[in-house]
């Protein structure tokens, strides 16, 4: 069976939180920071990482409105997802990311990690949040499929 493993991006306009993770082990951890140099991502970076970690697929966190509505967050994270799919010839999910940062500040808050790291931290298990969703939903629907 393949690792099946996954890179998660939490999109945002000043840097970009990474996560690694499989459908094997059922579990995420968070792995980089990537900057946006002049609006756009560090392509170069991301290449490094997905050279390094060589997933099956993308996993990039959709910031929706609590109504459900889009707003231009929304539309950058889309066109983040379609330019990292293009780029890598690899499928990308899109993953409903309300309150995942809620989620990730209350996970520094219960950790170790100093209140001065968790602003370099934030985006990063902001992402591990984001694909731990999805890594569970993935297993949440293989034991359906399970008779």
């Amino acid at each position: 069976m393949p690792a099946l493993t996954f890179l998660a991006f939490d999109y945002g306009k000043a840097s970009i939180g990474v996560a690694v993770g499989s459908i094997v082990s059922g579990q995420a951890q968070d792995v980089a920071t990537v900057k946006n140099v002049s609006g756009q991502p560090n392509w170069g970076q991301i290449s490094n990482l997905v050279q390094e970690w060589r997933p099956q697929g993308f996993v990039v966190g959709l910031p929706l409105n609590m109504d459900d509505s889009e707003n231009a967050t929304t539309r950058a994270a889309r066109e983040f997802g379609n330019r990292l799919g293009n780029r890598y010839n690899l499928l990308v999910h899109m993953v409903d990311e309300r309150l995942t940062t809620v989620t990730a500040r209350h996970s520094l808050a219960q950790s170790a990690v100093p209140m001065r790291r968790h602003k370099s931290r934030l985006d990063r298990v902001a992402a591990q949040t984001i694909l731990q969703t999805f890594l569970d939903e993935q297993t949440r629907a293989d034991l359906k499929r399970e008779p």
